[in-house]
């Protein structure tokens, strides 16, 4: 048995320096704890085609090694992370590709950068919130070690910045902390025969808030270095590094201008003991953001320079010199509307025709340059994901066409595959709902009815709008769809969220404005959207707010907050539990769905029902809690009625037990608890109305999703897929017995808890879609 990755979701980190575009063409980006690797150009579409696992927190930097190919066997990405360690990378290897881990900081590393310094030895510079600065150096081919540590007293490292100077060769470090100057250190050589270190020649000064961003490069045709340094003033700074033959002071005087700009000088020290002298001046200062400016990135292209700035103030600039000098933006790309908060960061791609920006919201944005039309960006293809835990997921029941995911973040999103003449590629294709509570549990009642709640005391009911059922048919080829026709002829054309509302409202028709505004409400309308035809996946913008589903109906009920949500296989029914202390809060619920009034409840637990499972045929409905017992109920002619309760203190569970799920015929389930068993139970006549089938036990793991194939193996047994806390996830084949057939580890997998597993319906072959507490949903495809 093997398995292939056919999605993956996931959303950047939200800090400045967490994204890089390689040489190779992939760009690798922070997500939580991990390093995943996008692939712009897969297909003729993007995918995420690995991740690096090697942190134990949240990832804050990563960085491109630039010719680090031929030092200390090849290191290809260096990355800083919370947990205090730098790691270096070889990504050309299989498995893990940690080369190094570089420890020593007390704190979360927040910036690294490198250097391969005129001996052809890699530098690392790493700063950290510890308030230091550390650099080390490969002392053999196994081993890095630090070779000083500037002291930042109570100082943050923002920004560094490593390169050679010219003439000279000589390594400067150019870093900012948490005030308005850029400081510049130079590696001399100690007195006596000790390590050569960075020591302070100059400092730049002209900005008036903290320095966020710093790049540089050599200018083309010329010995020059430009320093580019972006602050959180609005304006950008360039800086000149000229080599000089003596020490004289010389000054540039623009006598039509009356300008005067003055150069300072250092001097430094080369290994042959030679000195050499470098002039500073301050090229040109940069005003057009209307936001703070978290970074800046030069690119040499077909000889021209480039520098683009990502801001806060939602706008990525192209700035390039005039053939008189002056800087001008040639090029500004962007968001218009919405609200998102802007970029955190971007960057151009190795041949400077294409630009990412990375935002607050974890969101990617890419744009090429139109090959017939140079200077014309357009919009690209785009991945996406949540920026917070994933808590559950669901297929669409019908034809298992999508998978919708629900998330910490606030959001619920729809995955779907994107057919192209045969080509497949999954992209996020909609987002229901933007809300303002945390999302806990949801379900699918149809192909376009959800039912979702938050940590409120609501079930919400929403209902997909007709513009989303022809951009769905038109990106997924869905040819055969009844219910779809209901939709279009029926429902509104979208929805749209009021200003300080939590509920979606439907959106039949759009008015136009009229061009005498008399009234200020009439300035600014309460909804965005407006109706559009896909012809590729929707970018950022698009999905919050034009995929907004109408919420059609909010069911109250409960006490305390939602915490497990099903639906009967035919929609017909919803069963719902809360968060709960007493036998009475932890009641079940049961929903009509056609009066969505309460029909039954049903008393079992003690405390919070974990989760819920109607059985396929809709005769049984089994729940789980954290009373460390499940309980399982059967249809009868008036209603549910309670079976079996099983023993908290005899019981085979002896702890929380998390998850449980049913196998396709009905004729099987299974339970998951803390104390690392999966068990599996038979229904069966009245006298024992459940058989123990058998019982897998995993030493110190907790079981945290089941789920079960939608058919069986070919040897007559059932395929299970388990996720555990630790992020791995088994798959079994379930007879008299447990048998293992695959692991797949956290590289694969996840790297913090999964939360829920669920093969997909309505496919020839076995596939199997998970979400975890690391934000990433990823769909694989079994191959038995």
């Amino acid at each position: 048995m093997s398995i292939e990755t056919i999605y993956t979701s996931a959303a950047c980190n939200r800090t400045p320096d967490s994204l890089d575009w390689g040489p190779d063409g992939l760009i690798y980006f922070a997500a939580n704890n991990t390093i995943a690797v996008f692939d712009p150009k897969y297909h003729g579409s993007v995918k995420i085609v690995r991740t690096l696992i090697g942190h134990k927190a949240r990832v804050n930097t990563v960085r491109v090694v630039h010719n680090g190919s031929e030092c200390h066997g090849g290191i290809h990405l260096v990355s800083g992370s919370d947990d205090g360690t730098c790691i270096l990378w070889n990504t050309n290897q299989t498995g893990s590709a940690v080369r190094f881990i570089l420890k020593g900081h007390s704190r979360g590393v927040t910036a690294v950068e490198t250097l391969v310094d005129s001996k052809g030895s890699l530098i690392v510079a790493t700063g950290s919130i510890d308030s230091s600065i550390k650099l080390w150096h490969g002392t053999t081919e196994t081993n890095f070690e630090c070779f000083q540590t500037i002291d930042l007293r109570s100082g943050l490292t923002f920004a560094m910045k490593l390169f050679s100077l010219p003439r000279s060769r000589v390594s400067m470090l150019a870093y900012t902390t948490d005030t308005d100057v850029v400081k510049l250190c130079v590696r001399q050589q100690g007195t006596g025969s000790g390590e050569a270190n960075f020591v302070q020649v100059e400092q730049l000064k002209g900005h008036c808030d903290w320095v966020r961003g710093l790049d540089c490069i050599q200018l083309p045709d010329s010995e020059d270095w430009l320093l580019a340094s972006s602050s959180q003033d609005t304006f950008i700074r360039l800086w000149r590094i000229s080599p000089r033959a003596s020490l004289q002071k010389q000054k540039d005087i623009f006598s039509d201008e009356g300008i005067t700009l003055e150069e300072r000088t250092f001097t430094v020290r080369a290994e042959d003991e030679a000195e050499y002298h470098y002039a500073l001046s301050l090229e040109s200062v940069l005003q057009g953001h209307e936001g703070w400016v978290y970074g800046v990135h030069f690119c040499l292209r077909e000889g021209k320079l480039h520098l683009l700035s990502s801001s806060i103030d939602k706008s990525l600039t192209v700035w390039t010199p005039s053939e008189s000098g002056v800087w001008v933006e040639s090029v500004r790309v962007g968001e218009v509307g919405g609200s998102s908060l802007g970029f955190y960061g971007g960057k151009f791609s190795p041949d400077g025709k294409s630009i990412i920006g990375h935002g607050f919201q974890g969101s990617f944005h890419l744009w090429h340059e139109d090959a017939d039309q140079p200077g014309l960006w357009k919009p690209g293809t785009i991945l996406g994901g949540h920026f917070a835990g994933v808590r559950d997921l669901a297929w669409d029941p019908t034809g298992g066409m999508y998978v919708v995911t629900l998330s910490a973040d606030q959001t619920t999103r729809i995955h779907a595959p994107w057919n192209r003449e045969g080509e497949v590629t999954w992209h996020e294709l909609g987002r229901p709902q933007v809300h303002g509570y945390d999302m806990q549990c949801l379900t699918l009642l149809s192909r376009y009815r959800l039912a979702s709640a938050a940590e409120e005391k609501i079930i919400r009911i929403f209902q997909a709008p007709s513009n989303f059922v022809q951009n769905f048919r038109a990106l997924c080829g869905v040819a055969n769809d009844p219910e779809g026709d209901a939709v279009i002829e029926s429902n509104p054309m979208g929805a749209s969220v009021p200003s300080l509302g939590l509920s979606n409202k439907a959106v039949f028709e759009i008015e136009q404005p009229e061009t005498d505004t008399r009234h200020i409400k009439d300035m600014y309308p309460e909804h965005y959207f407006s109706p559009i035809a896909l012809e590729s996946p929707p970018a950022e913008e698009i999905l919050m707010q034009n995929t907004l589903w109408p919420e059609i109906q909010k069911l109250y009920g409960h006490g305390n907050e939602l915490y497990a949500i099903a639906s009967s296989p035919d929609g017909s029914l919803i069963a719902s539990g809360c968060r709960a202390t007493s036998a009475e809060q932890a009641q079940i619920l049961l929903w009509e769905t056609a009066s969505w009034r309460v029909v039954q409840q049903l008393s079992a637990h003690q405390l919070t029902v974990t989760q819920l499972a109607f059985s396929p045929n809709g005769q049984y409905l089994l729940s789980v809690s954290r009373d460390r017992t499940y309980s399982l109920f059967r249809r009868a002619a008036s209603g549910f009625e309670l079976v079996l309760r099983s023993d908290k203190t005899k019981g085979v569970h002896t702890r929380i037990i998390w998850c449980c799920d049913w196998s396709h015929d009905s004729e099987t389930f299974a339970t998951g608890s803390r104390d690392g068993k999966v068990v599996a139970w038979q229904p069966a006549g009245e006298t024992a109305p459940v058989v123990q089938r058998s019982v897998l036990e995993l030493k110190n793991e907790s079981i945290t999703a089941v789920a079960f194939g939608r058919r069986k193996l070919s040897d007559d047994r059932y395929l299970v897929a388990v996720g555990l806390e630790s992020g791995v996830i088994k798959l079994y084949a379930l007879g008299e017995q447990w048998d293992l057939l695959l692991n797949i580890a956290e590289e694969q997998a996840h790297h913090l808890t999964v939360k829920r597993l669920s093969f997909r319906p309505h496919v020839e072959n076995h596939q199997l879609a998970s979400c975890g507490e690391d934000g990433l949903v990823r769909v694989y495809e079994v191959k038995v």
